[in-house]
Order: C-alpha cells, then sequence, then structure tokens
C-alpha cells in the first residue's frame, strides 16, 4: 500500500476545526524562498510551486530510472505548505499581500538524503528545462505549536487565528512568533479545483507556555 502521510499522521495534517496542541518534531522539505503577492498571475509564488513539485515528482518516481534511493518506499507526495510573515507586522495583514515573505515547501520522506536531493534538483531542470537551482534541501523543528482546520478562503483566515488565540488564552499559552519561528500554512484543496467555501488549510502557530506572575 502506497504510504500517505496525511492518513499515517493525522495529529500533524488533520486537526479539527477546533484548536489543538502538537509538538512537531524535526522535518526536512523542499523549499523555496521569495517575497511578494502568491496570488500574482505567473509571479515568484506560482514560479516556485512549479519548482517545488517538479521535484517533488522527481523523487517520487525515482524508483522508475537508474537512481536508487536506499530505503525508499512508495509515498503520495506531501502537501503544499507555506511559511508566512511580513517585516514589521505583528501576525499577518491579509490586505497587504504584496508585502509577504514565504517559504514554500513540501515535506521530503526521512530516507531522502542531502546527496538523493541535489541529484533530483538537477534531474528536474534537465528533464522540465525549468532552472531548479533556487531549492533548498531544508530542515525545520517547530516543537510546541497550535494548530485548526480552517475551512473556506484564506481571507478568511482571521476569524480561526482569532479561535485559536482564544484557546490559548485560556489554556495559558501564548503565541511565539519570531524570526525563527512562523505562521505555517498546509493547503489540503486543490484550488484549482475547489471551490473556495470548501478550502481547507491548516493553520499552524508556534507557543509557548505563559509564565503567570505571582
Amino acid at each position: 500500500m502506497t504510504f500517505d502521510y496525511k492518513k499515517e499522521y493525522k495529529e500533524f495534517y488533520m486537526p479539527p476545526k477546533t484548536s489543538v496542541i502538537v509538538d512537531i518534531p524535526e522535518m526536512n522539505y523542499i523549499a523555496l524562498r521569495g517575497t511578494g503577492n502568491p496570488n500574482e498571475e505567473g509571479g515568484a509564488y506560482q514560479t516556485a510551486i512549479g519548482i517545488l513539485y517538479s521535484v517533488a515528482y522527481t523523487i517520487k518516481m525515482s524508483y522508475k530510472g537508474s537512481h536508487k534511493i536506499d530505503g525508499f518506499f512508495e509515498y503520495v507526495v506531501p502537501p503544499l505548505e507555506g511559511f508566512w510573515w511580513q517585516d514589521h507586522v505583528d501576525g499577518i495583514d491579509y490586505t497587504r499581500k504584496d508585502a509577504f515573505h514565504w517559504i514554500s515547501v513540501i515535506r521530503l520522506p526521512d530516507f531522502v538524503t542531502k546527496s538523493d536531493f541535489d541529484w533530483a534538483v538537477e534531474e528536474a531542470s534537465r528533464k522540465k528545462k525549468l532552472d531548479c537551482s533556487n531549492a533548498e534541501f531544508l530542515t525545520i523543528t517547530e516543537g510546541l505549536c497550535v494548530q485548526i482546520m480552517h475551512t473556506g478562503p484564506f481571507d478568511d483566515e482571521p476569524a480561526s487565528v482569532a479561535l485559536m488565540n482564544q484557546y490559548l488564552q485560556e489554556h495559558d499559552y501564548e503565541n511565539d512568533i519570531t524570526s525563527n519561528r512562523l505562521h505555517h500554512e498546509i493547503y489540503l484543496s486543490d484550488t484549482r479545483k475547489v471551490e473556495p467555501a470548501k478550502w481547507k488549510t491548516v493553520i499552524r502557530h508556534p507557543i509557548k507556555k505563559k509564565i503567570i506572575k505571582s
């Protein structure tokens, strides 16, 4: 049976519509960094997504070619994810999309080494005639986080974030968003095929225990 990360790690990819706390371990990703409005037609974000999937599927299909990866097993490519921030903004201002900084990522199976990744970048560039050289092998340990399943358009996310913040306040936690711990989204819907009202997005924020002063 083909391994599906969403099904095997439901606690990371399929949270309820209410806030939950999770401890996210170290994971490796294919990553691309950029700035600007993600909705810009033919812009940097959309170009990055094309590169991510080109590298991801090169690795997924590697078993059919000459490059053999130790420990390889067949799997479903994990969903697209994104880490987002804006300079001098506390949280996210959804009305200022041009001010976004982002790191777009797709999770890598643990058996993929940096050497395998480098091969895939070169192979994808050659086969797709696409410059994939900006793709990074990125390791992230998010640690303690709060997350929620948001249903609906991205611009409606503040309502779900408000529920997360209320939950933190009620349970003596607080947001710990920093330059190294970022607003994180996991995209579970194909926005080209699903109407916005039904889009499912995991929203995840880093947190820490609130210090209660006596």
